[in-house]
């Protein structure tokens, strides 16, 4: 019988969110920041205000949005996409501000686009875009995306390209931990295996490296608006907002459409429509502050997966002790102290749940076997451009650079094509017997 929602367990499960939000979205401001340029006190303010935004949908989303304990924070197709424009930019001489500019503008656009869209209902006309081989893919994409980035975490890689070999072991007997405690340990300890090793990974890295422990400071200052430069129109940067804004709607009906399999009641045009509006607003109120575009969390999944507490009320808990990190700078900032390695370890882990929940989405399927084409070839095309240089794709034009360079963009585009050109027959052909699998 699942715990009340008065429960000293959903209590720590909103601790443990609390962590989940935190090791989700704490470097992207600290890494945009760096990566415009900014000052010290600018990029402390946008920490604190990531907090506070942050912290605000996640508690709006679970009380009165979608109603999932699903979370909302800067999304990481716009991370990908943002690296990739400024990488480009950098190479080919034009003015960061100028790219910035240009995404500032682009950020607003997407975050209108789904706030109308939403409103207006277009989620079940997106639904027929995103079939069940397509949300698979997604989320199968998305986990080699996210664990990959975490296992580079766990590595500590240093300036020369060398993994600090210390720090590494320290991950991985983190990484063991959790493992074993969500595999051996039974009982309501296992829920919380991510909130433990967090914790005892932290202890344990002051412990062993105490001088890389960094100076907390927090001295802040208001900035002006828009700090990443005045917003401009670009036709390459719009174009790639509204595709990339289009798939950012389709990880909210994929997330949705999954945590509604894990709650046993499918979410209605209703849930949509709420998720949509929160989502866009705080679309287009992120970029006037230099923070990313938000979305769903589809990771949210692995920890549902893992804990197995859907409370929605842990997931407001967990948002609300995240606003608190954003009004109190100083107690923010000794939080964002948390070792890189130490929350990439954990997480490693609870990602590793996204697996199952990709497979699942295209369980009772009839896939024959020419119809395993359509898998694998936007898995294994989008994996093949995730591990190739962004260097290798400087001589393609600006505009269309940083969607042919996304691995998970490409994937998930090339699903939908694939879907949309699939010509089914009318009787379905028999799935590959034992002998076909095998050759």
């Amino acid at each position: 019988m699942p715990p009340t929602t008065r429960s000293p367990q959903v209590m720590l499960a909103g601790v443990q969110w609390m962590f989940f939000i935190l090791a989700n979205t704490i470097v992207v401001p600290l890494t945009l920041g760096q990566l415009f340029g900014l000052p010290a006190e600018q990029i402390a303010f946008t920490l604190q205000l990531s907090c506070v935004l942050t912290g605000i949908v996640c508690v709006l989303q679970a009380l009165v949005g979608h109603r999932y304990a699903i979370m909302d924070g800067p999304s990481g197709v716009w991370w990908g996409i943002t690296l990739s424009l400024t990488s480009a930019a950098s190479a080919s001489g034009a003015s960061i501000s100028e790219i910035g500019g240009g995404l500032a503008a682009g950020f607003i656009l997407a975050g209108v686009m789904m706030t109308v869209l939403g409103v207006l209902g277009a989620a079940q006309h997106i639904t027929r875009w995103f079939t069940p081989v397509v949300m698979s893919v997604s989320l199968f994409l998305l986990a080699v995306q996210l664990i990959m980035h975490f296992f580079t975490g766990m590595l500590d890689i240093q300036a020369n390209g060398q993994m600090n070999a210390p720090v590494a072991a320290l991950s991985a007997a983190i990484a063991v931990l959790v493992g074993l405690i969500q595999i051996k340990v039974r009982g309501w300890v296992s829920n919380f295996a991510m909130l433990i090793g967090i914790i005892a990974g932290w202890i344990a890295f002051e412990l062993c490296f105490p001088e890389a422990r960094g100076t907390v400071t927090h001295s802040v200052s208001v900035t002006p608006l828009f700090p990443w430069g005045t917003p401009r129109l670009d036709f390459g940067i719009m174009l790639t907002s509204f595709i990339v804004g289009m798939i950012n709607m389709s990880n909210t009906i994929t997330a949705l459409s999954a945590a509604g399999k894990l709650y046993g009641q499918s979410p209605t045009e209703s849930q949509y429509k709420r998720s949509f509006l929160l989502t866009g607003l705080s679309t287009i109120a992120a970029p006037l502050f230099g923070l990313l575009p938000f979305g769903t969390f589809v990771s949210s999944l692995g920890l549902l997966e893992s804990t197995k507490i859907l409370h929605r009320q842990a997931l407001a808990i967990g948002g609300g002790l995240f606003l608190i990190l954003g009004l109190f700078p100083a107690l923010g900032l000794w939080f964002s102290q948390l070792p890189l390695s130490v929350g990439s370890a954990v997480l490693f882990i609870a990602y590793l749940q996204m697996f199952g929940t990709a497979f699942r989405s295209i369980q009772g399927q009839q896939i024959d076997a020419k119809g395993f084409y359509r898998i694998a070839i936007p898995i294994l095309l989008g994996m093949s451009i995730m591990n190739t240089p962004s260097s290798v794709f400087i001589e393609l034009p600006l505009a269309i650079r940083p969607l042919v360079s996304n691995g998970l963009v490409v994937g998930i585009l090339a699903s939908v094509v694939l879907e949309f050109l699939a010509r089914r027959p009318k009787q379905a052909s028999a799935p590959l017997s034992q002998a076909e699998s095998m050759k």
